[in-house]
């Protein structure tokens, strides 16, 4: 019965962080001015295209926006902005806790982080918009060299640590 309980426990601490978090090769439509996503209340998680030379197009794969794609012109991007948001893994130290008793306390000690890349730009109509995307760890590296290159301006970086990162 105890091991029912733990497991329960695990699943319902673990779970909701995990559908929270974006794919790490996959993109996040996390909020902005453009109404491609209007009315969306979460994320929109989906593929990001780096290889078309004209553009940056995230195609969503979420409900109910599925199939729909946010598109950047490199040549309208205004300003680039990246940054981080560190969090520490609350849900997963109580589980393993609670599996692994006061050892899972170390679990604290790790940290999560979300890489977002701010993008400023005007639309077709020249009207001035802005898309926070949330990008997956392991396509930080290789997005953000390429949407500056490619749009000609440089990323300001919020702090020192967003800077080491991306690198």
């Amino acid at each position: 019965m105890k091991r029912i309980i733990a497991v329960a426990l695990v699943v319902s601490f673990v779970a909701p962080t995990g559908l929270l978090a974006v794919d790490g090769h996959k993109a996040a439509y996390f909020g902005g001015t453009v109404t491609t996503f209007a009315g969306a209340k979460d994320p929109v998680e989906g593929k990001l295209d780096t290889s078309n030379a004209e553009a940056l197009i995230l195609t969503a794969e979420d409900e109910p926006f599925a199939g729909q794609s946010l598109r950047i012109p490199y040549k309208s991007i205004i300003d680039l902005e990246y940054g981080q948001k560190a969090g520490r893994r609350i849900g997963t130290a109580v589980a393993t806790t609670v599996l692994l008793g006061p050892i899972g306390l170390l679990s604290l000690f790790s940290k999560k982080r979300k890489h977002f890349v701010t993008i400023g730009f005007n639309d077709d109509a020249g009207t001035a918009q802005v898309a926070v995307i949330e990008l997956g760890k392991e396509i930080v590296r290789t997005t953000l060299p390429i949407i500056e290159t490619r749009s000609g301006k440089k990323i300001e970086y919020q702090d020192d640590e967003a800077r080491k990162s991306s690198r």
